[in-house]
């Protein structure tokens, strides 16, 4: 059951149980329905395998048993990791649960005259403690009891059925009493061989990487509780994803910090104020954790991974590059006086603190767009948007305060030539083309014109999807083999398969899970199997160039050809994430909707067809809904009523027989067994002797089986989907090579044009794709509204709306660069990507507030039109140079590191390293020219 965003869990959970008291009437009998654990689809995050060394043994000298692995996960482990802070579940499959076997001999049963029902109901009746009250006995209360739990088997077999010929007929004498395992509808493998295997679940709302934390290391704790021989594994911790994340954010955090300081130093030429201004990034970033504890955002690669220590300077470098050259044009006894330097730099700050501060916070405000995200992509956005603007503002509260202080008190001027040859060179370079730009603005202007066309049409271009998918480091492929496959038969071959992927250089471990676990968080026949492919470090792979696709294209290659099983390929987290989303594992789900069964079925093979047609599809599957081969007992009812049993009574033997019946529990200790009726295995699973299964009639005689029903094998439905209490089949498929937005556009054009459904029959599409249309949709009409705000914003700043449009100019231009720059890096449109485009609009603002505030300020003081802009242009060359550089090289190494988590954050920075390549060409160039064009219409230079 999926809720609407924001829906407490808890009242949701009530709801729920009351529509499943209301229900349960009307199921049929010992059909139970119950709740699963408090956790989401992507609360898997820990599993473990519990396995023995090949020489373990028990204290009585016998071998460990798949059995004792699961007795002492059940009853040694599990309940000690539960008591975890954050963990909802521990749910085990594999190994077997061990029972109590009272196995009925049917020759002893007709010669006692006794039916199942009768030994089960011995069985209760003869097992079980009583209270009787207390007696008072000289002032002193006595509790009575009267004891009647067995504690052994050989308490079972002496249990009393009845009286037959004056001698109790025992348990005993007609049933053998073991120690057996109880029927599994699942197990475990790992490296080819069986193993217990358990997942624990976190509580919705805990965070991951602590709740992973703490239950690994409980799991070393209980290591040291464990039998001798016995060990208790992890095989897959969501903590291990979680630090390679943030090594990957650390890396570009600290690479970028160090590129933007090498930029201080190189354009400031004062080793005192670049380090004053590269102070604001600790402070600034402690200031940021801060209020990422006070708002409960967690560290992570989304909260930090569009932090960039150039914006967090950039309002610092236009005070202090303002204040450095008010020193430097000062005279010495201005510089050595604190009195005056203190009013020096006052003045110097007033000049930009407007600029600065309101571009600044245009930067802030670009980013509340993404607090209009509803859904997932608010859960993954809302988190990085506010770490943003966090640091932004304290950067901001920073630049004001402790920049100027300190450059009063610590800085009289720069005394490195270096920085001035350097700024003179830029000028030297600069003059010409601005010169240019303002004598001729025409054709500036319509060469700016033409690129925003062009890049227009190149948008269209552009491939889609959600978010890049997130390298994981391993591999989850899912294994499906014909429905009916036997549990015994899906091990031996998934034996085949372990052995297989072994033999891959690159591969650390693989381990399954086969069928349905204990708490049927997925219920899957044993045909279906999960395969987690656990990846060496990449160090240690032959090629460690080679890329995730290609390894999985080897690793496909590899087990083709290995008969009886179909694939599909994903990553542990991306599968549940596209469950959750769409309700099946793979990229793309097509949901047929239908009464008819078998119009259904056709419908799905027809667009399993067409989808497969389509380039780039992958792991095309239609939901396996047929071929299960299922024996039917179909009672005769005239042979019944012939017989006077009722239909009742012979599905009760049936099932009994069969299936088994719980008559009781046995305690050893803590542990609780189940005392379970049934058959032996070799005679229920046995079809044939089946038919001499004896079955009591009201006169006491005994009647076969076969002579009340008749069996029939055949195909059966495999599974029946239901959505919102509509009937459905689901066609999947998974993309490769290609972005998923284009893919998905071909399937739907596909299958409008070849695929004909019935009246009253119709498809929808489900998977992620579907939140980038929702994402994409809110934005199309909050970013507008931003853009409005920017404007206003911008004419607050200046009051002027002429100078404020000439500024917002700059937008469009700049987002020409980010068009361009994933291009060239064959990047999709993604809503990371929108991200991205939402901050280059605000950075694009910044530079032209500086420079179009400054020319302002030579006008007002009675400068020429052309002389402003040039003194204007040149004097703030530096700045917007610094602001530009800092801003882009703080983004350098997310765009091009590789490390884990890197394709989340690599199209956001693409984005704004491109765009404020042309949003300095704009500032430097076309801005000038737009300046003399506007303010030249009115009145003459």
């Amino acid at each position: 059951v999926v809720f609407d965003e924001g829906t407490v869990i808890y009242f949701a959970r009530q709801q729920v149980s009351q529509r499943l008291s209301a229900v349960r009437a009307e199921l049929p009998p010992n059909i139970e329905p119950e709740m699963g654990p408090i956790a989401t689809g992507l609360g898997e995050i820990f599993m473990f395998t519990v396995d023995s060394s090949p020489d373990a043994l028990k204290e009585d000298g016998s071998a460990v048993t798949p059995m004792d692995l699961r007795t002492v996960h059940d009853w040694v482990i599990r309940p000690q990791l539960l008591r975890v802070p954050g963990v909802v579940e521990v749910n085990p499959i594999g190994g077997y649960v061990r029972e109590v076997l009272v196995a009925p001999k049917p020759a002893q049963m007709v010669a006692y005259n006794l039916t199942f029902e009768e030994i089960s109901e011995a069985v209760t009746a003869g097992n079980a403690n009583r209270g009787s009250g207390y007696i008072e006995q000289n002032g002193v209360q006595w509790l009575m009891r009267i004891p009647g739990q067995a504690e052994t088997l050989d308490d079972i077999r002496k249990i009393v059925i009845k009286t037959s010929r004056d001698k109790p007929l025992t348990v005993g004498d007609v049933a053998e009493v073991t120690f057996s395992s109880q029927l599994r509808s699942g197990a475990a493998t790992q490296n080819g061989r069986e193993v217990v295997m358990s997942t624990v679940f976190m509580l919705v709302g805990e965070n991951s990487r602590e709740v992973a934390l703490r239950v690994a290391a409980k799991l070393d704790e209980v290591n040291r509780s464990l039998p001798e021989g016995i060990t208790a594994t992890a095989v897959y911790d969501r903590t291990n994803l979680v630090n390679k994340t943030l090594a990957t954010v650390r890396t570009n955090l600290l690479e970028g910090a160090l590129l933007v300081i090498a930029i201080l130093f190189l354009f400031l030429g004062n080793v005192r104020a670049a380090l004053l201004t590269a102070a604001v990034i600790p402070f600034a970033m402690l200031m940021t954790i801060t209020g990422m504890v006070q708002t409960r955002v967690s560290a992570n690669l989304m909260s930090l991974g569009a932090l960039d220590f150039g914006l967090i300077v950039d309002g610092a470098v236009i005070i202090v590059e303002n204040c450095l050259r008010r020193l430097n044009e000062a005279d010495d006894r201005v510089r050595s006086d604190l009195k005056q330097r203190l009013a020096l730099v006052f003045d110097a700050t007033r000049e930009v603190i407007k600029p600065a501060l309101f571009g600044v916070f245009i930067i802030t405000a670009v980013y509340l767009p993404i607090f209009s995200l509803s859904g997932i992509e608010g859960k993954m956005f809302h988190p990085m948007a506010t770490t943003v603007v966090i640091a932004l503002l304290s950067a901001m509260f920073l630049s004001v305060t402790l920049i100027p202080a300190g450059i009063a008190l610590f800085v009289k001027g720069s005394n490195d030539k270096g920085a001035g040859r350097l700024t003179t060179w830029l000028k030297r370079v600069y003059q010409p083309v601005l010169a240019f730009s303002i004598t001729r603005p025409a054709p500036i202007l319509l060469l700016a014109v033409i690129l925003m066309i062009g890049s227009g049409l190149l948008a269209s271009r552009l491939g889609t999807e959600f978010i890049p998918n997130l390298d994981e480091g391993d591999i989850a492929m899912h294994s499906l083999r014909i429905p009916g496959t036997s549990l015994s038969q899906a091990i031996s071959m998934q034996a085949e398969l372990e052995a297989t992927i072994q033999a891959m250089p690159e591969v650390k471990r693989v381990f399954a899970k086969i069928g349905t676990a204990e708490v049927a968080t997925e219920a899957v026949p044993p045909s279906v199997a999960d395969n987690f492919i656990i990846l060496k470090e990449r160090t240690e792979w032959p090629d460690p160039d080679k890329t995730k696709t290609t390894l999985i294209k080897e690793l496909e290659a590899r087990v083709s050809v290995i008969p009886g099983n179909r694939y599909e390929f994903l990553q542990p987290i991306q599968m549940r994430f596209n469950e959750l989303i769409a309700g099946v594992r793979s990229e793309l789900a097509v949901n047929v909707y239908g009464d008819g069964f078998d119009e259904l079925v056709a419908a799905g093979e027809a667009i399993g067809s067409a989808i497969g047609a389509v380039p780039g599809a992958s792991d095309v599957a239609i939901e396996q809904t047929t071929g299960l081969p299922i024996l039917s007992i179909v009672p005769q009812r005239k042979a019944l009523a012939r017989h006077g049993i009722r239909l009742t009574d012979l599905q009760d033997v049936i099932a009994t027989a069969t299936a088994g019946k719980t008559a009781g529990i046995l305690y050893e200790g803590d542990i609780r067994i189940d005392i379970v009726v049934r058959l032996p295995e070799h005679l229920r699973s046995d079809a044939d002797w089946l038919g001499r299964l004896p079955v009591r009639r009201l006169d006491g005689e005994f009647i076969p089986l076969a002579e009340l029903a008749t069996f029939e094998l055949s195909d059966g439905i495999n599974q029946i989907n239901r959505q919102n209490g509509k009937r459905r089949i689901v066609v999947t498929a998974n993309v490769r090579d290609r972005d998923l937005g284009s893919f998905v556009a071909d399937v739907q054009d596909r299958i409008a044009r070849d695929v004909e459904l019935p009246a009253g029959y119709w498809v929808e599409y489900a998977g992620t794709f579907e939140h980038l249309i929702s994402a994409s949709e809110r934005l199309a009409i909050v970013v507008p509204v931003t853009l409005i705000l920017i404007l206003i914003l911008l004419t607050i700043a200046l009051g002027s709306l002429r100078d404020s449009l000439i500024i917002f100019s700059g937008i469009p231009l700049a987002l020409t660069g980010g068009v361009a720059a994933l291009l060239l890096r064959d990047i999709s449109f993604s809503i990371s990507a929108a991200v991205g485009f939402i901050a280059l609009s605000g950075i694009a603002v910044l530079n032209g507030i500086v420079m179009v505030s400054f020319i302002r300020d030579l006008r007002d003081q009675g400068v020429k039109l052309v002389e402003a802009i040039m003194q204007g242009a040149l004097i703030r060359l530096r700045p917007v140079l610094m602001t530009a550089l800092v801003a882009s090289l703080g983004f350098l190494p997310m765009a091009f590191n590789t490390g884990i988590g890197a394709e989340v954050q690599r199209p956001l920075a693409t984005v704004v390293i491109g765009g404020i390549v042309t949003s300095t060409l704009l500032t430097l160039v076309v801005l000038p020219a737009l300046y003399r064009l506007v303010h030249g219409l009115k009145q003459s230079p």
